[in-house]
């Protein structure tokens, strides 16, 4: 048979030291899963710019192939800085595929983003891109004329924005 004893050594834990111990877990666990649910949240940001940039570089390749303007010799060479129209920008009655020149990119938007062939880009649907493209010589220390600056402007799912610029000159 057991005998109980009062006031002997107390063995176990109290009903008030019990419920402290789970506020004070429960506390720590909120805190925690607070940080996670913050760091998760973005873990998709650098996917979206790493595309991005990828998606700028494609449609700044395909650009930069182009002539600087419609009257640009064959092979290269400069254009007369008077022929080139910098209040006209954008495409002349083409389609992106026989764009031929810088300045008819001026305006394009894509959502989904496309090839040259226009053609939807797989797992960039729910990317958009804008270009625009300004005279722009006087940035670069010439006549406006003689340079074209290109800004691709990048938005990602989420709702960023990223922008890509470079400049085409008169050569």
């Amino acid at each position: 048979m057991v005998r109980w004893r009062l006031g002997g050594n107390q063995q176990g834990a109290t009903l008030v030291e019990l419920v402290m111990t789970i506020v004070i877990i429960s506390i720590a666990i909120a805190g925690v899963v607070g940080a996670f649910a913050l760091i998760t949240g973005r873990s998709a940001d650098p996917l979206n710019q790493t595309r991005a940039v990828a998606l700028s570089q494609l449609y700044m390749d395909e650009i930069l192939s182009k002539s600087f303007a419609h009257d640009s010799p064959v092979g290269g060479g400069a254009v007369d800085a008077g022929d080139a129209d910098c209040n006209n920008l954008g495409p002349d009655g083409e389609t992106r595929r026989t764009f031929n020149d810088v300045d008819d990119y001026h305006t394009l938007n894509n959502a989904p983003p496309e090839n040259s062939e226009e053609e939807s880009l797989s797992g960039y649907n729910n990317f958009q891109v804008s270009i625009s493209v300004a005279c722009a010589g006087t940035e670069v220390g010439l006549s406006n004329h003689e340079a074209k600056r290109i800004d691709i402007t990048i938005t990602d799912p989420s709702g960023n924005t990223y922008l890509f610029s470079a400049y085409r000159g008169n050569f």
